[in-house]
């Protein structure tokens, strides 16, 4: 956010045409840094803030629900099916849709359910002592890391404020705009002249008053803008009107995720719905009607076939069979998955993480990493350093506009944009190809497009304001 004035400088009569299109370009990239950058503030520093705190959330989920989480590790663990019938005996009004069988020494084994105890969209989820089948709890559960309340509900926030589909403009408002501030930021910072190479990616040494706050807003702004990029892209596939676009170009692209085919019948549909599925719907092992060779079978006949780890298991229903697949996020990843008839424990379908296409593999990762799952704890602090960084930009933004104010003319008063007509200056020659990748990048991600008209409606109307009360 930084609203620096340009440079001054001399030109001579031979300078090539880029640099003054650099020069001509720069007040306006300024004014577009300052609007942009002052008027979505409040939506990023509330992205930031929800951001950190669900970044801090999955170690605290493992505090606040260790009850759920852990146990005193056992000699000896009893039967799958034992655990699933202990969770349905405890919760007769439920339906068994999945289970996440314990992956470690100590950790309990998840039932999730479809229930009416819990809403829409989500999960019971019964935590199984896997060594007693003691049923240790339950919790709704959420999301394809299995989110508990914590974490869900700070999800939730950062993505609609709990708002529902009206909460998503703000993220995704907050999302189209980010990207355009951080990289518009780094143009003008790295346009800047600076006495030293330190100035650029260091404070200032000796710097006071704005200068120093310039200083500390730039440099900090080059070491996070990667991160902040990233955030901005991944963020989008999230989105409602962006993301469907960037699902149609992934698709055209042959990028889309691949889905492991469940169904029993030849010829028949897809088990699409079983991808990445947490319970969340599809059918349960109750529904189903023929021979069933079990749980336990299943996951064995699976082990067989190096599904192996960390797991997922869908029961059959609906013609479909089992479908048990790795959900080890931390990288290197572990996402294969198979189908297994309930009849005979026969393998029907599968599928390596290996064959996702690359665009798909991309996907995965931006998202996991998004999501703090991709490299653990790691990704988690790495998330809440990026999120400080965001908080403190937009602070020292703030801060500067403050400092520019003009304090001897108008106390209260509080920094000016570059003037207007910038633009005017430009040469056709980059003024042009501008334009036209703007309307592009605008209709790409509407959200965008949408508010830079806004805001050039509303310039356009004080524009026209300041020039009838000049004249008046």
């Amino acid at each position: 956010m930084s609203i620096d004035a340009p440079s001054k400088g001399t030109t001579s009569s031979g300078a090539s045409t880029a640099p003054e299109a650099r020069g001509a370009l720069r007040p306006l990239l300024l004014r577009l840094h300052f609007y942009a950058g002052l008027l979505t503030a409040p939506l990023l520093l509330v992205a930031a803030v929800s951001g950190l705190l669900y970044s801090l959330s999955f170690q605290a989920e493992k505090v606040v629900y260790r009850h759920e989480l852990r146990v005193p590790v056992g000699e000896r663990s009893v039967p799958l099916s034992a655990q699933v019938d202990a969770a349905r005996a405890a919760h007769p009004e439920g339906t068994v849709t999945a289970v996440w069988p314990s992956y470690e020494d100590g950790a309990t084994t998840r039932v999730l359910m479809s229930s009416p105890d819990v809403a829409e969209g989500k999960s019971l989820a019964v935590f199984v002592d896997p060594y007693t089948a003691d049923v240790r709890g339950e919790l709704p559960s959420y999301g394809s890391s299995g989110a508990l309340p914590l974490r869900a509900w700070l999800s939730e926030f950062h993505a609609d404020l709990h708002l529902g589909e009206l909460g998503r403009h703000y993220s995704e408002l907050a999302a189209s705009w980010l990207w355009v501030v951080a990289l518009g930021g780094l143009v003008l910072w790295f346009g800047r002249r600076r006495r030293t190479k330190r100035d650029l990616v260091l404070p200032e040494r000796g710097a006071k008053g704005r200068r120093r706050t310039l200083s500390r807003h730039g440099s900090l702004g080059l070491w996070a803008v990667t991160g902040l990029v990233m955030l901005s892209a991944t963020g989008l596939t999230w989105s409602r009107y962006a993301g469907e676009n960037i699902d149609a170009v992934q698709a055209r692209l042959g990028g889309s995720t691949p889905v492991v085919t469940a169904a029993l019948a030849p010829g028949g549909g897809s088990g699409g719905g079983h991808e990445g599925h947490e319970g969340h719907s599809g059918g349960s092992g109750d529904g189903h009607e023929g021979a069933d060779i079990g749980i336990d079978n299943a996951v064995a006949a699976a082990r067989g076939y190096g599904i192996d780890g960390r797991i997922s298991v869908t029961l059959p229903a609906d013609g479909d069979g089992y479908v048990v697949k790795e959900t080890d996020t931390q990288y290197p990843v572990h996402l294969d998955s198979v189908a297994v008839d309930p009849a005979d424990g026969r393998i029907i379908d599968e599928l390596r993480f290996a064959d996702y296409p690359l665009l798909a593999k991309l996907t995965r990762f931006g998202i996991d990493g998004h999501m703090g799952v991709l490299f653990g704890p790691v990704n988690q602090l790495a998330l809440a350093a990026l999120m400080v960084a965001l908080i403190l930009l937009i602070v020292w933004g703030y801060r500067m506009w403050w400092q520019r104010r003009p304090t001897k003319e108008r106390p209260l008063s509080v920094g000016r944009p570059m003037p207007r007509g910038a633009w005017r200056k430009a040469p056709l020659t980059a003024l042009l190809p501008m334009a036209a990748a703007t309307a592009l990048v605008g209709w790409f991600v509407p959200m965008l497009g949408i508010s830079l008209l806004v805001f050039l409606a509303v310039d356009v109307a004080l524009g026209a304001v300041a020039k009838v009360r000049s004249r008046a």
